[in-house]
């Protein structure tokens, strides 16, 4: 089938221009500026995208699928929906599930999952233990992105703690090629501000006392060993959801950041209105670690911009910092929100694309994906800034049915996604039979 996306504004690789997109099957053919030749030929679809951005489809390589398992709060049906919907056309999914993917027949379970199930393209972590790093080498490295390392806290049973263990996991993941991206939190430091605070406070205190228990200090002193592990053995370490303004210090060498959209968008004052929906670990912090993540995103230090998407039941979110289950679901609007953040002046739209496109398809080698290339996969979202409207539970694709951004005003609306050359999202109107990929990698 031959696709033709014409006059949009065209963001790629760091320039925007008018310009038309060739589709032919699942690739691009061509890409055409506008004071170029005119496409040639006849073509089966023609997109109109006049006033809209066409950007390369988003690769989200932090997400929480939930299944197997899990699935009263997500499955992959419907988070991949969700995605599809905000324009996300690839994503990596965590391994903290039930079973959780730490073996070999886990994680070979979730690709058969994902083959009859999910909407776009996706890949899984495998996850780390205490005792499993002899299975690295067993790993088909051009199947996955890479370790999950819960390093110092977890939820999920999937702690990490032992430092000879460490030292094997960084040393066995250098010699095999093989990125760690870790969530470092340091869980001694957390147990004795939450028992203090249980002290002073009673069995569940305050949620606004969360970045108080998952502290600064509770952050940086993981981030800090995992740093500087990585920078024993030479291994490429992502630390996740960077949250606070001194862990940005750490990146460099082979050691790059991860930024997600809690803490870009919210601050430690959103907890008197949002309360436990915006509860994640690490916790939301100070007003001034979020304006130190969003500076971060334009000079370089930041890499890549994910969700850490991660949706439970409504009714798992009620209560403080001990009862009220951490994490939100935010794939869907992820785009729209990063859009809102360009116009607020934090960021440049071509550096948008370069965090949220670009760059997780460079770090972790995915093949064929993240431009907008003649030869790459026709992975494609198209944006529109439109009247400011509201997250209200009826558009909202995710299988838990809430978001922490319900009554906020969104400026931009995904109205067409692309997933390998098919149109899956045709303003408003999804194609439940769409099937994504496997992503492959270098």
């Amino acid at each position: 089938m031959n696709i033709l996306i014409e006059h949009g504004r065209i963001v790629n690789e760091g320039r925007t221009f008018e310009g038309s997109v060739v589709i032919e099957d699942d690739r691009i053919t061509d890409i055409i500026e506008e004071n170029q030749q005119q496409p040639r030929g006849t073509f089966d679809q023609v997109v109109d995208a006049t006033g809209a951005f066409v950007l390369p489809g988003v690769i989200d390589t932090h997400v929480h699928f939930r299944e197997p398992g899990l699935t009263d709060k997500a499955d992959i049906e419907s988070e991949s929906r969700a995605a599809a919907y905000g324009g996300v056309t690839s994503y990596c999914e965590m391994p903290n599930t039930v079973p959780q993917t730490t073996t070999l027949e886990a994680l070979d379970e979730k690709y058969q999952l994902a083959a009859g199930k999910s909407h776009v393209n996706y890949s899984f972590f495998f996850g780390a233990t205490n005792d499993n790093y002899t299975l690295f080498a067993h790993l088909d490295r051009h199947r996955i992105p890479g370790i999950k390392l819960f390093m110092g806290s977890s939820t999920g049973n999937m702690l990490v703690d032992r430092y000879g263990a460490l030292l094997k996991i960084f040393e066995t993941a250098a010699k095999l090629d093989l990125p760690i991206m870790a969530h470092c939190e340091d869980t001694e430091i957390i147990n004795r501000n939450m028992a203090e605070m249980k002290k002073a406070y009673g069995d569940d205190p305050d949620i606004m006392l969360h970045p108080l228990i998952r502290s600064e200090e509770a952050c940086y002193e993981s981030s800090a060993l995992a740093a500087q592990l990585a920078r024993t053995y030479g291994t490429h370490l992502h630390i996740a959801h960077i949250s606070t303004a001194r862990e940005l210090e750490l990146g460099g060498d082979t050691v790059t950041l991860e930024a997600v959209l809690a803490h870009l968008l919210f601050c430690s004052a959103d907890y008197g209105r949002k309360g436990a929906l915006i509860k994640c670990n690490p916790a939301v912090k100070r007003a001034d670690d979020r304006d130190a993540l969003r500076l971060a995103l334009a000079d370089g230090r930041i890499s890549t911009i994910a969700t850490d998407h991660a949706p439970h039941l409504l009714s798992q979110k009620q209560g403080g910092c001990a009862r009220a289950a951490s994490g939100m679901p935010m794939v869907q609007f992820s785009l729209p929100v990063m859009l809102g953040l360009v116009d607020d002046g934090v960021l440049s739209l071509e550096r948008t694309i370069e965090l949220m496109c670009h760059q997780p398809a460079r770090l972790f080698g995915i093949q064929e994906r993240g431009f907008l290339r003649p030869g790459y996969k026709a992975d494609i979202a198209i944006v529109r800034a439109v009247e400011p409207y509201a997250v209200t539970p009826d558009i909202i694709q995710s299988k838990c049915g809430w978001s922490p951004l319900e009554s906020d005003l969104l400026h931009w609306r995904v109205s067409h996604t692309f997933c390998n050359g098919r149109l899956i999202l045709n303003n408003g109107r999804f194609d439940a039979t769409s099937q994504g990929e496997e992503l492959r990698f270098r």
